[in-house]
């Protein structure tokens, strides 16, 4: 697609993502996604903390109000926030402005159905072609029925409340004088709520990362850079460290020692719980290729039906929509929890890991032990353009990967994808050995790139 990637558009603000091209992405957006309704929609906007963020909410608000929209503004909100408020108020569309874990002169746009889910491939492909067409400029609300847009930050309240209504009766039984909870909002989205969640439920916590000034949004902070989280939680003696990014629907944590306790991690640790409970829909856990080896071997011994799809959350929750099942995501923090609602919601993922600790009694470390997480190692190789999907066509290639796979024998993997967007081939590796699978994947991408040229 020219516009749409796999997560929105997202672009460097205001240089490719200009007011210009917002404004249109809104009246296309608008008149694609009110086509099939026959009142004058209403469309909710919240975005994250970057500097372009207003400029490009107010781009956005034009848009919607020109075509005949109608507009709430959320504010500084999270994304999965956006999404519960849009199934909540029966919104018919909505948008987050975020350009998730990248840096701040980046920003995106995503659009959200009335569902409160990502909107499909399909209708990104319809409002594209809506904006490369004359048509756009005939979008237009006559006089009298031009949109009119409220400030409703008031509304971040609600989404409050869905943490209270689902938590805090069950938070007020447990024993947690002595648990302590490092929270790095990453300077972005969730600075506002997520101390409003854990004051409420009554969680003892500290917070980093939460004074967001426009331009620090994941400067080494949150989910993609965790060593602040990682010595704030060892020299406070803190039981967990947890860390969203920029938009808030991703979460990954820290264990009492400092350690990493990734996606798999967190994943393994919440469907062993809920398959206890019974609450484990048809005991299915739902991940991308990309989830480690590790994970598959826990799910087996475990009699946990593991689905893999295609790399990218809007995969996971498809293949969950579509089977009946209620846990998926991936290995990035990337949870969808669909009892509760249909995006990754880090909050949520953090209260759900909190819930394992406190009700099993036991330390992170100890609970992230169901889990053996085999080393992994990514190497691109670069290749033609036009080539980089042939991998899979060259038997030379096919024949060192069955090789090494043999050699393995169930005790590693190799996964070779084609990148979306760059002329490279990914090559990953997992295994027992650092070392060694290192120099197999540095070998392995060497050949791709030489064959493929």
């Amino acid at each position: 697609m020219k516009y749409f990637g796999t997560d929105g558009i997202r672009r460097i603000a205001n240089t490719e993502l200009t007011p210009e091209l917002v404004y249109k992405v809104a009246k296309a957006g608008a008149y694609v996604l009110a086509k099939h309704s026959n009142h004058t929609p209403t469309i909710l906007i919240g975005r994250d903390t970057r500097i372009s963020g207003t400029l490009i909410e107010s781009a956005m608000t034009a848009g919607f109000l020109s075509y005949g929209a109608n507009v709430k503004l959320l504010g500084v909100i999270p994304t999965p926030g956006v999404a519960y408020l849009t199934k909540k108020l029966k919104a018919d569309a909505s948008v987050v402005i975020s350009a998730s874990h990248n840096t701040f002169e980046f920003n995106g746009i995503k659009y959200f159905s009335n569902k409160g889910m990502k909107i499909p491939d399909s209708l990104e492909e319809e409002i594209e072609e809506v904006l490369d067409s004359d048509k756009i400029e005939e979008l237009k609300a006559e006089s009298n029925k031009i949109g009119t847009s409220e400030i409703r930050e008031d509304l971040l309240d609600e989404y409050l409340y869905f943490f209270r209504k689902n938590f805090e009766d069950e938070f007020e039984n447990y024993d947690d004088d002595d648990f302590v909870v490092a929270i790095d909002t990453a300077n972005g989205a969730t600075s506002v709520i997520a101390d409003k969640v854990y004051t409420a439920l009554g969680i003892k916590h500290y917070i980093i990362n939460n004074t967001p000034n426009g331009t620090n949004i994941n400067e080494n902070c949150g989910s993609t850079h965790l060593d602040m989280l990682k010595k704030f939680v060892t020299a406070n003696h803190c039981s967990l460290g947890i860390a969203y990014d920029g938009d808030g629907d991703r979460c990954l944590a820290v264990d009492e020692n400092g350690n990493e306790v990734d996606g798999d991690i967190i994943m393994a640790i919440i469907s062993n719980k809920l398959k206890k409970e019974g609450k484990l829909a048809k005991d299915t856990l739902v991940a991308t290729v990309m989830s480690n080896l590790g994970m598959s071997k826990y799910c087996k011994d475990n009699n946990i039906h593991l689905e893999q799809t295609k790399v990218g959350d809007r995969y996971v929750l498809e293949n969950m929509l579509e089977n009946g099942y209620n846990l998926g995501g991936e290995q990035s923090g990337h949870i969808i929890l669909l009892d509760y609602n249909p995006t990754g919601d880090g909050i949520l993922t953090s209260l759900m890991l909190i819930r394992c600790i406190l009700s099993e009694k036991k330390k992170v470390s100890e609970l992230a032990k169901i889990i053996k997480i085999y080393p992994q190692v990514l190497i691109n190789a670069k290749v033609n353009s036009d080539k980089k999907y042939n991998f899979d066509k060259e038997p030379e290639i096919q024949e060192k990967i069955k090789k090494l796979e043999d050699e393995f024998a169930g005790n590693g993997r190799v996964l070779i994808r084609a990148s979306g967007t760059e002329p490279l081939v990914r090559v990953m590796i997992e295994g027992d050995n650092q070392e060694y699978i290192t120099k197999k994947a540095t070998e392995l991408a060497e050949f791709i790139s030489k064959k493929l040229q």
